[in-house]
C-alpha cells in the first residue's frame, strides 16, 4: 500500500519562501511520475507541478519561475521550493503520484501566506 506523508507547510509573509517534502512508502518511487496539487479554501483542487521519472518537470504559468518542484530518490521523497510566496498562495498542498493501477494522494500539508 502507498503512502505519501507532506510536511514543511507553515505560516509566512508575503515574499517569503517554503519547502516542502513529500516521504513515500510501499512503490519504487524512481519510477513514479509525481505531482504537487493545492486547494484553496472554497475552490477546486489544481495542479502546481509534476516531475517524471526521469527527473522532467513542468509547472503551471503561475508556479513558472517562483516554484521549483524537485525528487530525491534515494530518499523516496518529493519536494516543492516555493519562493516568493503570494497571499493567493494560500492552500492545502497536496502530493500525488501517478500509478499504473490508480493515483494515489496525501494528506496535504497547510500553507498561509499573509500580506
Amino acid at each position: 500500500q502507498v503512502q505519501l506523508v507532506e510536511s514543511g507547510g507553515g505560516l509566512v509573509q508575503a515574499g517569503g519562501s517554503l519547502k516542502l517534502s513529500c516521504v513515500s512508502s510501499g512503490s519504487i518511487f524512481e519510477l513514479d511520475a509525481m505531482g504537487w496539487y493545492r486547494q484553496a479554501t472554497g475552490k477546486q483542487r489544481e495542479l502546481v507541478a509534476v516531475i517524471d521519472s526521469g527527473g522532467i518537470a513542468n509547472y503551471e504559468d503561475f508556479a513558472e519561475g517562483r516554484f521549483t518542484i524537485s525528487r530525491d530518490n534515494a530518499k523516496s521523497t518529493l519536494y516543492l521550493q516555493m519562493n516568493n510566496l503570494k497571499p493567493e498562495d494560500t492552500a492545502v498542498y497536496y502530493c500525488k503520484r501517478f500509478g499504473v493501477n490508480g493515483d494515489d494522494w496525501g494528506q496535504g500539508t497547510q500553507v498561509t501566506v499573509s500580506s
